[in-house]
């Protein structure tokens, strides 16, 4: 019983400690570089100071209430991103931490023409709500968890801090301001290049299905 506290403590700490790095990353505006734009978003990066690679940044405003946006993008197992997000084949909830936190499998599927191998992705989840009305889903540092050991057909990727954040627009409520952190040890031996290259493509894809996801919602 006393191991199981002392797990449950340290999902927690992970989390809170990933909610405010994203924040950080939210108001730090410095060292970003533009490397992808569209209509939707704007894709920034700069090195990572969790692991030899980037953290990505997209930031882009949905049409839609932020209710309507966070449908489509909370953690839930049978919820609505699996049908939308090409990046999430499934989503499955390995164990209720507390009311917020939550340690989750997410896979997914082959990319880059078959050259990124399906993965899966073990990450303690923590869903926060702030005053002003935002709400954000943040993935901390991947954990290992008892249920969910390394499955043959799969790559183990590792996430470092990443995660969305949902921003009400005070004076315009049927748009929702959405910004988007990666920064993933996709695991294996990948060329630099082809990293490189997917994750700006893959966040301006992302910004655009869940536009259209949150259009083809009935009202909230």
């Amino acid at each position: 019983m006393v191991w199981f506290f002392q797990t449950t403590m340290d999902y927690e700490h992970k989390a809170n400690v990933v909610a405010e790095c994203l924040q950080g990353y939210r108001n730090d505006e410095s060292s970003w570089k533009v490397c992808k734009k569209s209509n939707d978003v704007v894709v920034s990066w700069r090195p990572s100071s969790e692991f030899p690679g980037n953290v990505y940044k997209g930031e882009g405003v949905v049409n839609g209430s932020l209710k309507k946006v966070w449908e489509c993008l909370k953690p839930i197992p049978k919820g609505l991103r699996v049908k939308w997000d090409n990046n999430v084949k499934k989503f499955e909830l390995l164990e209720q931490i507390t009311e917020d936190i939550s340690i989750c499998r997410t896979v997914t599927p082959s990319a880059a023409m078959g050259i990124i191998a399906p993965r899966d992705f073990v990450d303690v989840i923590l869903v926060r709500q702030y005053e002003d009305g935002t709400i954000s889903s943040n993935a901390a540092t991947n954990v290992s968890h008892q249920g969910c050991p390394i499955q043959s057909g799969y790559v183990r990727g590792f996430n470092h801090p990443c995660g969305c954040i949902c921003v009400p627009i005070s004076a315009e409520p049927n748009k929702t301001q959405v910004f988007t952190f990666f920064q993933t040890d996709l695991g294996g031996l990948l060329p630099r290049s082809v990293v490189d290259s997917f994750f700006p493509s893959s966040m301006t894809e992302f910004y655009s299905n869940l536009t259209k996801a949150v259009k083809s919602l009935k009202d909230l």
